[in-house]
């Protein structure tokens, strides 16, 4: 019987470590910190639908499960092959992934299916995974084996494992050989990947050189402290954020499977509340979405005073969500300084930027009419009407080591609140993309790596305003389309997070399309509510659009939660929308299909 499947009734492990030494650099290779980790008696603990303990995986019980697997793959692969594993919230996936650590193969975690009805989809995209990482195994619960039976059949022969037939593979007495500084980590794909899905490659080095500035000098990380987390292991916030980084600074954690999340979305500040959290991070919706269910919360179930990193990334920071957060739970002891927002990108491992642990956030009105017009951040006066005045968090400064830059079009620094290109160099940047020379090419400007993002610089902090590449440019203006989101998400009748903005050649130019998710509601009511919208968009951006009314969940997410602006358009141009009209029926929670 695996860690996994234990039913026994169990308690989480301990917080801290009875006499290890508490240490948070000097670590060259994730082996090296996992051996000092196992030292201790701190790991990870496994709560279910229930809230219960599920199960327990301490770094001394990980470490030797990880060696004794490793020695079976070392039997089985060639040094350097590549595993795609299906990366679920269970202590088969962390020890498969450390296996991999110590018997020199490189991990390339897979997501989970992200919703119901989505069988075709989520077959190609592992399909694609498995392909690019020219992997010698694909490996997942047993539960998915027809999945990835499907997937590998037309994706380079990879062999199939389930984790009991990985756990069961014959001890050849081989002996494995740990990855050294210089080499592999793993290969982590995009969630925002679409045809061709690009590989960022993790090297030991620069993986820990991340690991060592998050902990260290991010989040001043401590004896004693404990993380609790809901997001995908697949994701780098979740992988890198949380199965990586505590380990090197001795933390326990404690995991919630996204999927339990979005069904309770308060169980997460229930765990939280019992184990004396410290540490949590989560995208913008993630808060949002707990403070919508706040007022199901029983009287005195929740008390998250020991919460001193709330930390937001993954996506554009929001200060709304956050503030009926922080208003929702001000009373059960949350404080609303212990917010976070931090920049970060998978090329980067993960971080990048950290603001001032303990500070208020700030936050930038801006006047969006001139934003749009100049390129330039000018602070909203009192007579910026509601509508083009936009809040942009400030995310702190670069990471010890890190430095970065805000370009204009002709490659030269911006001034400060001038909105440009980032680039960013550093310890933790990736050497590129596995087997894609000319990806890596393009993303390299000698040391600087383009993130592709943009944003300007306010009093030494870096701001981001959005990705380049889904900015709109309607008759040479620049229009962002958060900006048209989020102004119609305000609309009564249209279902919050569940509108996508984008831009259409129609062989005339560029023209704005709105989809929108609509409440059921009858034919007269859609005509006015399209109306209404309409106004709306013309109004935030001084702009005619295309409004298209959409069944509830019509939005395509990625598995972190982000959305994908690219599939909505997709279905757009395939005419998948053409015949929404009529009511719906709500059966699904808005967030089941956002993550």
């Amino acid at each position: 019987m695996t860690v996994s499947q234990q039913t026994e009734p169990q308690t989480a492990l301990p917080s801290s470590n009875a006499s290890l030494p508490h240490q948070l650099s000097g670590f060259a290779t994730i082996c090296d910190a996992l051996d000092y980790a196992a030292q201790g008696e701190t790991g990870f603990t496994f709560f279910n639908l229930r809230g219960e303990v599920a199960a327990t995986l301490s770094y001394s019980e990980l470490r030797k499960r990880a060696l004794a697997l490793a020695a079976k793959l070392a039997g089985t692969f060639e040094r350097g092959d590549r595993l795609a594993v299906i990366a679920e919230t269970s202590p088969d996936f962390i020890v498969t992934f450390y296996a991999c650590q110590y018997a020199g193969l490189v991990p390339a975690p897979m997501p989970m299916p992200v919703n119901l009805g989505g069988k075709d989809g989520y077959i190609n995209q592992i399909r694609q995974m498995i392909a690019g990482a020219k992997a010698a195994a694909a490996i997942g619960p047993e539960t998915l084996r027809e999945f990835l039976d499907e997937a590998a059949a037309t994706a380079g022969g990879a062999d199939i494992y389930s984790y009991d037939e990985l756990n069961a593979l014959e001890d050849k007495g081989a002996t494995p050989q740990r990855f050294s500084a210089d080499e592999y980590c793993y290969i982590q794909y995009s969630s925002g990947s679409t045809s061709a899905p690009k590989g960022v490659i993790g090297l030991q080095r620069s993986v820990c050189a991340n690991l060592t500035a998050i902990a260290r000098d991010g989040m001043g990380l401590k004896s004693g402290d404990r993380a609790t987390s809901w997001l995908p292991l697949y994701h780098d916030m979740g992988l890198i954020g949380f199965v990586l980084t505590p380990m090197t600074a001795q933390v326990s954690v404690d995991f919630l499977a996204t999927s339990d999340f979005v069904r309770r979305p308060l169980l997460w500040l229930r765990i939280m509340t019992e184990q004396k959290t410290t540490i949590t991070y989560s995208p913008s919706f993630g808060y949002d979405l707990a403070a919508k269910r706040s007022a199901r919360a029983e009287p005195g179930a929740i008390d998250l005073s020991a919460i001193r990193v709330a930390g937001i990334g993954g996506d554009m920071v929001r200060p709304e969500a956050l503030n009926a957060f922080a208003d929702a739970f001000a009373d059960v002891g949350f404080n609303r300084n212990a917010f976070t927002p931090s920049y970060g990108m998978a090329e980067a491992t993960l971080a990048i930027s950290f603001p001032e642990l303990g500070s208020p956030i700030i936050v930038d009105e801006v006047d969006m009419r001139h934003y749009t017009r100049s390129g330039v951040a000018q602070p909203a006066s009192t007579l910026t009407s509601p509508e083009n005045r936009r809040g942009f968090v400030l995310c702190g400064r670069a990471l010890p080591g890190h430095e970065i830059q805000v370009r204009d079009e002709n490659s030269a620094p911006c001034a400060e609140r001038h909105v440009g290109r980032i680039y960013i160099k550093g310890p933790s940047l990736t050497p590129g993309y596995f087997s894609d020379a000319d990806a890596t090419s393009a993303m390299y400007d000698g040391e600087w790596l383009d993130t592709g993002d943009m944003g300007y610089f306010l009093n030494g902090q870096i701001v981001i305003t959005g990705r380049a590449k889904d900015l709109i440019i309607i008759n040479g203006r620049n229009i962002w389309p958060q900006d048209i989101e989020w102004a119609v998400e305000k609309v009564d009748g249209v279902r919050g997070g569940g509108v996508a903005a984008f831009s259409v050649d129609d062989g005339h130019g560029e023209r704005i399309v709105v989809v929108a998710e609509r409440r059921g509601m009858d034919a007269d009511a859609l005509a006015a509510l399209k109306r209404e919208i309409a106004g709306v968009v013309q109004n935030a951006v001084g702009a005619p659009a295309e409004i298209v009314l959409a069944r509830p969940h019509s939005m395509v997410m990625t598995s972190s939660g982000k959305l994908s602006r690219a599939k909505v358009k997709q279905k757009y141009l395939d005419g998948a929308f053409a015949q929404d009209a009529g009511e719906d029926e709500e059966t699904r929670p808005l967030a089941e299909a956002r993550l």
